[in-house]
Formats: structure tokens, sequence, C-alpha cells
């Protein structure tokens, strides 16, 4: 069987061949660029608690430790006043109703890019291949084949290929897949330094900072990095204006300022900058000293959202900013495309070793499209709200709504509520069948994220359950007083022989784990998780029938075998490598690079989509409505701006002169949102909608 390819070697491809490492899939990632991380600190990632999950099973966990820091608490202020502040508990809870939530994980893109790499490097099963760039694609019904040019330019052949290959995507373009939507949701001026503010390891929104005007639109935000190192980020108003060095200077020194707490005309007044309460409900005086700092890194990140018309064609796939931008309002691309390759990962694995369905295939795209539509829906209703709360009611933007909009912003950053929370797949295509599912025996519904309690495993060692996560099926056991009792005891009393044999007869790998308690489980409820942690339904008992029925829906359905095994006989005829080629190490077979003569492969790329209507595969539509025209996408998603990445376009270099340690002009690269860096949180978008945002009458598309 060919290895399959990965085309682009960000954090989400890097990932992706992580995991399907992890499960025994050989992977080649096609990296166009040397392969090495430039160090920009202003360009920052925020990993939510299951996401951070995610990449510390792949072995970066001792780099988030290291690199990244966890907040102590979320603030949330207006003008003066403190409007909310979240603690967070300083890692995940030991119970899983801890009394305050987990805090996200903030570091730097290049030092999460580097572990990734280091992780990979470590991996006999995969490869990347610098100096790559994707030029054409041929797949057949028994795999597909990349043509890249560069130094190591050559054909090679694969099973399956996912195009993780940012907003510009070259799979994507090859594919003539759309990607409609709209360009320059939000920009933001963003900066790292070095100094202290007078809230150490806490994150700060800021709305309508009295030095900078105090209107209705102005915001900052201030996150804590590690090592003494904070990432500013300004909200800046509509239109494309350059932000010049001297402005960015001016922003940065009105904001420290306003944080600071001392005040020239009042000599005397303390450093703390707190008021009567003592809390820093309230600040006094009108002027501030600026503290001292050390500014290291500026730049200009361009918020744009669209989504791809079709995740998947044949046996090629999209992945992260290739098949989705987003966000605004605190929400986070990379967060999407880290669950992307959670998702798509476990069901290739199924794919590469045992066969799949096309319904299995097809999964990803429903499951996955539909949660960032709802996400980008959610953003689409509140912007209007949040950023022109005058023009517009709240009872028209959210019907029935009674909450701020203080506290609608703080659910995009902290991962609640539509805009933050973790996805719901509650009309998955991978849904037991009717009669083959209890009722809501647990708290958790049927295709949302478990909690993270306790876990005996089957060799005694008590973990996580998430720790168990990404191998295959998780069955566990709800059993009071287990830890009481030996487990030479209880392994073989009560329910678990009949459990464990009914588990050794499902129709995909398995494990058995035992927990002390689940939120809402009553005694010998049996909870049936998939790999990537979304619950697929919760048994009141052992019932080995209905086991059976939900694992043949989680792999998409018995039919799979049959497609499988005709995928891998034709395989086997595969060219091999070409002599002198330089393929992946320890895949062996035919993986590598074969001669363009060799395939065989007819193109197969699909027609093209010029209609407003997605494919028949997407299973959640699109309205039609608002007279949203898709356009040309000349080129990717807009203007020649960067993902806290550099300078806007035409000569905008934010190196601010005048501050000390200030660097020189920043180049702008072409990369949209790639990467950006906003604030968030932990996630659920919940139960998909069946309406697709890119017909509403907001996310539009639009000729770049």
């Amino acid at each position: 069987m060919d290895p399959v390819i990965v085309v682009g070697a960000g954090p989400v491809g890097l990932s992706l061949a992580l995991a399907l490492a992890r499960l025994g899939v050989p992977s080649v990632v096609l990296d166009e660029t040397p392969g090495h991380e430039e160090t920009r600190p202003a360009r920052t990632a925020v990993l939510r608690p299951d996401t951070a999950a995610f990449v510390g099973r792949l072995g970066c966990a001792d780099a988030l430790e290291s690199a990244g820091t966890r907040w102590t608490a979320w603030r949330i202020m207006r003008r003066r006043r403190l409007v909310e502040r979240v603690a967070f508990a300083p890692r995940p809870p030991d119970d899983a109703a801890g009394p305050a939530p987990a805090s996200p994980v903030h570091l730097p893109q290049h030092a999460l890019t580097r572990a990734l790499r280091a992780a990979l490097a470590r991996e006999k099963l995969a490869e990347v291949v610098t100096g790559s760039r994707l030029a054409d694609l041929e797949q057949d019904e028994h795999g597909i084949s990349a043509h890249t040019r560069g130094p190591n330019g050559t054909w090679w052949r694969g099973s399956y290929l996912i195009g993780c290959d940012g907003p510009r995507s070259t799979v994507r373009k090859l594919l003539d897949i759309r990607f409609p939507g709209r360009t320059a949701v939000e920009r933001h001026a963003v900066a790292a330094l070095r100094c202290e503010l007078p809230w150490p390891g806490e994150a700060l929104l800021h709305r309508s900072p009295p030095r900078q005007g105090g209107g209705p639109g102005s915001e900052v935000s201030a996150r804590p990095l590690a090592d003494g190192l904070w990432r500013l980020d300004w909200l800046l108003p509509p239109g494309r204006e350059l932000v010049t060095p001297d402005a960015l200077v001016a922003r940065i020194r009105d904001s420290l300022a306003g944080w600071s707490g001392t005040s020239p005309s009042e000599p005397g007044t303390g450093s703390t900058g707190t008021g009567p309460d003592g809390d820093g409900n309230r600040w006094h005086g009108p002027g501030r000293l600026v503290p001292p700092y050390e500014l290291l890194d500026t730049g200009v990140h361009t918020v744009h959202h669209r989504l791809a018309r079709r995740w998947r064609q044949g046996r090629a796939f999209l992945a992260g900013d290739a098949a989705h931008l987003l966000g605004a309002l605190g929400t986070q691309g990379l967060d999407e495309g880290l669950r992307d390759a959670e998702n798509l990962a476990w069901k290739l694995g199924l794919a590469w070793h045992h066969g799949a369905s096309e319904l299995l295939l097809d999964s990803y795209q429903a499951e996955r499209r539909g949660a960032v539509a709802a996400r980008l829906r959610a953003a689409d209703q509140a912007l209007p709200l949040l950023r022109d709360g005058r023009s517009v009611r709240w009872r028209t933007v959210l019907p029935g709504a009674a909450r701020g909009r203080s506290t609608l912003l703080t659910d995009g950053h902290l991962g609640r509520g539509p805009l933050g929370a973790p996805p719901v797949y509650a009309r998955t295509p991978l849904a037991p069948p009717a009669g083959a599912a209890d009722g809501p025996l647990v708290e958790t519904v049927p295709g949302a994220p478990v909690v993270d309690v306790a876990v005996t495993a089957s060799d005694g060692s008590v973990v996580r359950l998430h720790d168990r996560l990404g191998q295959g099926l998780l069955v566990v056991l709800v059993a009071p007083g287990t830890t009481v009792w030996d487990r030479r005891h209880w392994q073989s009393a009560g329910l678990m022989p009949r459990l464990t044999s009914a588990v050794a007869a499902l129709p995909m790998s398995a494990e058995l784990l035992v927990t002390e308690s689940y939120p809402g489980a009553a005694a010998h409820t049996v909870l049936l998780v998939r790999p990537d942690g979304h619950l697929v339904t919760a048994l009141a008992g052992v019932r080995p029938e209905e086991m059976t029925a939900c694992a043949e829906a989680v792999r998409g359905g018995a039919h799979g075998r049959g497609a499988g095994a005709a995928r891998r006989a034709g395989s086997e005829g595969a060219p091999v490598r070409p002599a002198g080629a330089g393929g992946p190490a320890g895949i062996g077979g035919s993986a590598g690079p074969v001669t363009s003569g060799t395939s065989g492969a007819a193109p197969e790329l699909g027609r093209s989509d010029s209609s407003d209507s997605p494919d028949s595969s997407d299973a959640f539509g699109t309205s039609g409505a608002s007279g949203a025209s898709d356009g040309a996408e000349r080129g990717g998603p807009g203007e020649r701006t960067t993902g806290a990445d550099g300078a806007t376009d035409a000569g905008g270099a934010l190196g601010a002169g005048g501050a000390t340690g200030a660097r020189g002009p920043a180049e702008g690269r072409n990369g949209g949102a790639e990467g950006g860096g906003t604030t968030g949180s932990a996630g659920t978008a919940g139960a998909p909608s069946p309406v697709d945002p890119v017909g509403t009458s907001m996310l539009h598309s639009e000729s770049d």
C-alpha cells in the first residue's frame, strides 16, 4: 500500500503526518520551504485544551510546557472598569467538575512547528521532503500521483493526498475547488514585546480604552507568553490604510501608559493602578508614565472568512487553511486545522489498513465542514452587533439573547458557545443506527467530546481518558468502587468477562477502560468513544449486538472491507521508485517517487464547479440565499497581507523604530490569514445548522 502524501509542512500537515505514523500509516510530507522556521514572536498560536491535548499526544507535550504559557486568568475591561474575570486552573483539572476551567496554551507558532518537526524526525514511517513544490496531480481508482518541482522534483505515488498547504493552496486550485467567502473581515496591528504589565500571567481584552479615543470600535488585547513576553493586538478601523511605524509605537505607548499605575500629574500615586476596591476595577489620573519595554516583532494580521466548497475529491482532501479561513472575534483557525487533522487521521488509518467505505471518507467533509460552517455562521451573525452595535439591535441579530457584548466576546476567546466551544457532530453520517443506542444516559450528548475523566487501563495503570485517544475505539465501563479492589479481582468478576469478550469481537480495534464515575452516568453504563474523543453512544450494561452495530457505524459500514481489499489489490502493481531517486526512508514497498510515465493514471481531478451549489457529498448543503455569488478566486484569499507575519502590502513595514530593541522593517508575505495567531481557548460549535454560511447575507463571495 502506498504512503499518504501530505502537501504542506505547517502545524496542520505535520500533525496529520504524526497522527498517521502513530497509527502505523507511512506518509511523505512535501514541503516547498527549506525546512527552517523563521523566528517570529508576534506570530503566536492559542491552543484550547482539546487541541493542546492532541498536540501533546503527538509527542510535543514538553515543548508546550517549555515554549508555551498557561494563563492564570482572563480579564475583560471596558474603559476603566473590570467587566469580567475568569480564573483558570494551572493544569487540566483532575476532577471533571473542577472549580476552574483549564487554561489555553499560548506559544509562538515557530516553536510549535519546530517541536512537530522534531517529533516527526523521530518517526520511521514519515519523511519530510523539503524544496518540493507541488505542480500537478493525477488520481485513479488505485491511488494518486503528485508531481513536484524543485531540488527533489519528481513524481510521487500515494494512496491518499491531503492538501495542508495554506490559504493559497495549490492542491485546492489543481482540484478546481472554489473558496468563496469574505476578505479582510477584521484587521489587527500586532506587536510582541518584553515588559511588565499590572496583571502578570493574566490575559486582557480591553474594550474602548480611554487613551485611544474610547470609541465603541476600539479594542486592544494583551496575552502573556513565556519569558516575560506579551503579544498585543489592536483592532484596526475598517479600511486599508497603512499602519506606519510611528502609529504603531504610539499605540504601544498609549496602551502601556493607560495600564500603568504611575501618573506624572499625581506624584505619590501607587504603582498598582488599583482603585477603591483594590482589584484594578478603577484607575486614577489622566496621565501615565510609559513603563520600559523592548519591542521584538510587529505585524498586521488580516482576518479572512472563507470556506472551500468541497473538502474531498476522490483520494484528495483539504485541511487547515486550505479548507477554511476564520479568526474574527477570538476564533482560532489553527485550532480548527488541528481538529481537521485529528478527525481525518483515524479515518485514513482505517482506510489504509482495512479499507474504508465511501461513507467513512465522506464523513470527514460532513463533520468538519459542518462544524466550521457553524463557527463562521456564528461569527457572521455576531460581527455587526459587536463591531457596529449602534445600528443593529440585539434581538435582531441574536433573537432572545440577553447577554452583553463583552460576554459574547469572551465566549469567542475562551471557547464557549457557538464562537468557541469544541464541535458536536450531531448529524454525523457515522451515527449508530436506530435501535442500536439508548437514550441520554450521560450528560455528554452523542457526537460531543467526552469529559476527560480518570480511567484504569487493562494493565492497572490510572491515566486520563484523553491520553488513550487516537489509536482505536474506546469502551469505557462506569464501575464505582473499582479502585477499592485489586485489579485481579474485579477483572474476573461481574460484567467484566462478558464485556471483555464483547470488546474483543468488535469489528475494529478497541480498548477497554474502567472509570469510577462519569458525569450523569449510572453504574454499569458503557460508553463508546471514537478515536478523536467524540462520544458514539452510551449503553445501559453490556449489550454485544448493539456495541457491534455502533462500531460498524463508526467505521462506515461493513461494506468498507470489500472496497478496501480491492484498492489494496490494485495498489500491488504500483510502480517502484526510479533508479537513483531518493524515496521516503523506512517506508519500503512501492512508496516514494515514481516516473511520470509509469503511474498509468489518467487525470481525474474532477469537473469545474461553475455553479453555486456544492457537490452532492456535501451533507450540509447551501441555501443559495442572499444572492451570494462565488466569483473567481484569483490567487487566494485577498490582498497581500500577512497573518501577524510582517507588513501590509505597499511597503507597510512595521519595524517600529524609536523604541527600545525595535527591529527593522518586517517584510510582508503572501499568506492571507494563514496561522494568524488570534486568541482563543477551549471549543463547541454545537449541532451544525443545515444552512451553509456561504449563502448567508454577510459571508458572501467576493472577487479579490
